[in-house]
């Protein structure tokens, strides 16, 4: 049983870190990182493959507000709490709101969204995304890298290298249940001001 997780974790770990990485993902890029301490993935590699869920994520979305903003889809997102502050802090500062939106929680999402159906130019939103993107999964696998050597350190040989990566998932489901909640409680918020101010 362990020798499978260790297998899958392997075979298709970084496949899960990308797509993790595609919507809120630096509970993924964390794990991935973790892994890499490791030594089931490179570091580099679980750093690449964060930093192209994170750009691809943030180009779709950005693609779904710029080329289909009319979709029932799209419409749906633009009423989700948050995005219109997110479009007002686009107008007002757009290089700063796209290099910093995916560092807040719940706003990378509408953000993306936003951000298409502003005025910023395809080219600088790509290159701004690609960069944002780079520092975060450089930052957040180094976290997991890091999260690894403590945990080292503090179990020590107490326990298999197998359950060490058992711990590492649990912690990793945790850490994403716990970023869910808090992120439902600030859209909750989020609403409640709008609705406020609606009235």
């Amino acid at each position: 049983m362990n020798g499978t997780i260790h297998h899958l974790i392997e075979q298709y770990g970084l496949i899960a870190v990308f797509l993790g990485c595609v919507a809120e993902g630096e509970s993924a890029a964390i794990l991935g990182g973790f892994f890499a301490h490791q030594h089931i993935f490179v570091l580099w590699q679980t750093v690449l493959a964060a930093f192209l869920g994170a750009f691809a994520g943030d180009t779709f979305f950005f693609t779904l507000g710029r080329s289909f903003a009319d979709h029932r889809y799209v419409r749906r997102l633009r009423r989700r709490p948050g995005f219109s502050r997110a479009y007002r802090l686009l107008n007002t500062h757009p290089n700063i709101f796209v290099l910093t939106n995916r560092y807040i929680y719940g706003m990378r999402l509408v953000g993306g969204i936003a951000a298409g159906l502003s005025t910023v130019p395809v080219p600088r939103f790509v290159i701004l995304n690609a960069l944002s993107s780079a520092v975060w999964a450089a930052m957040f696998s180094a976290i997991g890298y890091v999260f690894g050597l403590g945990a080292e350190q503090m179990l020590g040989q107490a326990f298999e290298r197998h359950e060490r990566l058992l711990i590492a998932l649990g912690v990793g489901v945790g850490v994403a249940i716990i970023a869910w909640l808090v992120g439902h409680h600030f859209a909750g918020r989020e609403r409640a001001k709008e609705d406020q101010a609606g009235s």
